[in-house]
């Protein structure tokens, strides 16, 4: 009954071995396939054009961050980061941005208003075909009577 059991276990062991080495391997293959199209002159590329807040609390930390990549051959830079509204308050780097090089663009929202959101933050700059860039962020901000789901 042992010797059952133990080749059991074997050959249960030997299955999940190979399904997470196939699993690698397809992850492998997938992160691969993604590259960053490499532009002539300066380019921006984001992780994400779109945060959702999801549902935070009234008063939360309204701080959020687009990561981007300078996908160019020469140094990107930023010459404005507009907000939709006052609520919407961006940053950007003051900076060139070297090719190759990562940069963040800051946006913090006004959760002292409550309610669902969505708003814009329009970024300026001498990227190569995309000299303004539009990014979203969206949420729903709780009353502080309302219980968080």
């Amino acid at each position: 009954m042992k010797k059952i059991i133990t080749l059991a276990m074997l050959v249960a062991l030997g299955a999940f071995t190979t399904t997470a080495q196939e699993t690698t391997k397809k992850t492998k293959a997938a992160t691969a396939k993604i590259s960053t199209p490499k532009v002539n002159g300066a380019g921006m590329v984001f992780v994400n054009e779109v945060i959702d807040y999801g549902t935070i609390a009234h008063n939360a930390d309204g701080k959020r961050e687009f990561v981007f990549t300078n996908n160019g051959n020469k140094p990107l830079i930023i010459t404005n980061a507009q907000g939709s509204c006052g609520c919407t308050v961006p940053t950007s780097p003051k900076e060139p941005i070297a090719p190759g090089a990562k940069g963040i663009i800051g946006v913090k929202y006004a959760t002292d208003r409550v309610g669902a959101f969505t708003k814009t933050v329009t970024i300026t700059s001498n990227a190569e075909g995309q000299p303004t860039k539009v990014l979203t962020i969206k949420g729903t901000v709780l009353a502080d009577n309302a219980s968080k789901s």
